[in-house]
Order: structure tokens, then sequence, then C-alpha cells
């Protein structure tokens, strides 16, 4: 059974970004707290049962191996860097990513805590990041997100692996990115001038029409197509921010069947389509971090426990 990857969208997120520490001892806590994981959600969600609390762990190439050993998932590697600067797809530390959700963010943080406690000494935190839920949807740009998100049967055959690799049937890859927004930059163009750059209509979320939308609109490079079909992925992005610091933007999560689509993605955007043709997007945001990690099934992280 695949773990709660296609869940639809909630109010409120943590993601968790860890890597493991040296020896024995942290290996062995954090298998334990992996098996310990499935039960610990239905623990902490029984306190609002209307509340959706749900938890996808997923784990890194070189984690895979010191955690879990031969088999590892077909397609797992660590992320390349993309691009150059300014505009640069980074690739930073991550050994495990926990992508935790609910409509409270009250439950969500204590499943934080309960797995924190378990993984005390194993794990050094590198990223903590609360998303939220903006008004309808809405990325802090003002645009709705996840608009083309895959439901239903659907979502499950864009993210989750089958007998192409049946030794990790029911798992799904990842891929995680923290941009940072230029919000005061942004702000300052016109709507329709954002619209251009989006490729849709800011209040009614209506994609532009083709002769209208430029090629190096936001929702043109991130259509990848394989045989001449369009290949979904799953996002489930969220805003964040700190209004004292004033960093704010967008985390970006998507899930997919296969890594090869979101690095093209990446590609697309980064370098462009064809080289030069990149989003411009980009011109008012820039990628913070960068990891792809693969979450196995709930059978895989069950067994753990036994």
């Amino acid at each position: 059974m695949p773990q709660p990857v296609t869940e639809p969208a909630t109010r409120d997120a943590i993601f968790l970004v860890l890597t493991v520490n040296s020896g024995d001892e942290s290996r062995d806590a954090v298998r334990a707290a992996c098996g310990e994981l499935p039960g610990l959600v239905r623990a902490v969600g029984q306190r609002d049962l209307h509340g959706q609390l749900s938890c996808v762990a997923a784990f890194g190439s070189d984690a895979w191996d010191r955690l879990f050993g031969l088999p590892r998932p077909a397609e797992l590697h660590t992320l390349a860097e993309v691009g150059a600067a300014p505009r640069l797809a980074v690739s930073t530390a991550g050994d495990i990513l926990l992508h935790i959700r609910a409509e409270r963010m009250d439950l969500c943080f204590e499943l934080a805590l309960q797995i924190r406690s378990r993984l005390d000494g194993a794990v050094t935190v590198v990223e903590e990041v609360h998303g939220f839920r903006y008004f309808d949807d809405r990325d802090l740009t003002g645009f709705v997100d996840g608009t083309e998100n895959p439901a239903g049967a659907d979502a499950v055959a864009a993210t989750i692996v089958g007998d192409e690799d049946a030794p990790f049937a029911g798992g799904s890859y990842v891929l995680v990115q923290r941009y940072a927004h230029d919000l005061a930059q942004w702000d300052a163009l016109t709507t329709k001038e954002q619209e251009l750059i989006i490729g849709r209509t800011k209040l009614s979320d209506i994609e532009l029409a083709d002769d209208v939308k430029p090629l190096n609109a936001h929702n043109a490079l991130t259509v990848v197509e394989e045989d001449g079909e369009e290949v979904k992925i799953l996002r489930h992005n969220m805003p964040y921010g700190n209004a004292a610091a004033g960093e704010a933007g967008t985390y970006f999560i998507g899930y997919a069947r296969s890594p090869r689509v979101l690095e093209l993605m990446l590609e697309n955007m980064f370098v462009g389509r064809p080289p030069g043709n990149y989003d411009r997007l980009l011109d008012f945001t820039h990628a913070v971090t960068g990891a792809c990690f693969f979450a196995p099934s709930l059978d895989f992280l069950e067994a753990l426990g036994d």
C-alpha cells in the first residue's frame, strides 16, 4: 500500500529535512522510528478524526544505502544542480524528508514533536518549514497553485511506482525545493505582466490562449511530454513566510512515478526550452534548497518495526 501521497490538500503542513548522524545507533534509531511511524500517525490523528493528519517519509540516495542496503529503488539518485547563477536549481543536503500535513497546525506540530523525540541524537535538522494555505489555494504571487494536478486514478498513475520496479511498487519519487520570492519586485508589475509570466489569469485562474501565452510562461515550460503525451506530477506546494525576517516564498514538493519528469521540468525552467528560453518567473524568485527522495510503501515502513 502506498503512503498518503495522493491525499487531498490540507490547510497546514510541516516539511522536515534531516540528515542521519554517524554510527550504527543512529541508523537503528531511524529504522525503528520508521517502523513506528504509521501507528504514530494514527495515534496523534485520533485527537481529531476530521483533521486529516498524514505523513509521508522519504529517503535520499546516500541514506538509502546506509539505512536499508540493497536492493534500492531503480531511479533513486542525488539531485544534480541545474542551470547557472543567477538561475540555479541547487542541490542541498537531505537524508530524510518528512511531509506532515493536516487541517490543523497543532496536529502537524504534535506529530513532528513525537517523531523528533524518537530520533533524538540520531538526526540533525537541516530545515523545518511550516506551510500554510493562502486564501483560495494561492501562492504568495497571488496566483492559484496546483491547478493542473491530476486527481483520483490519474493521480495514482502519475505518482505511484508499479511493475516497472516491482520490489518498490507502491513507492513514489519526491522532489522538494524552497523558493524565496522577491515580492516587492513582483508586486511592482502590472497584473497583465504577471499573467504573461505565469500563463494564467490572476483572478479567474484561466489558462491563457496559446496565441497570447509567451513560450517562456511558467505553465508552458513546466509541461513535460513523452511520446506526444503530457506526463503529470502531483504538486503539494505551500506558501511559507517569516514576516519579521522579510523572507517568504513557496515550498515546492512534487511527487512522480519517475524522477525523470521532475528533472526535465527543472531543465526547462532553469536552462530553457530551447536553451535560453528560461522560465521568466525565475527573475522574481530563486531556489534556496533542492533534494530528491524516494517514499517507499507503507508495507516497507511497517516491516522495519518487525
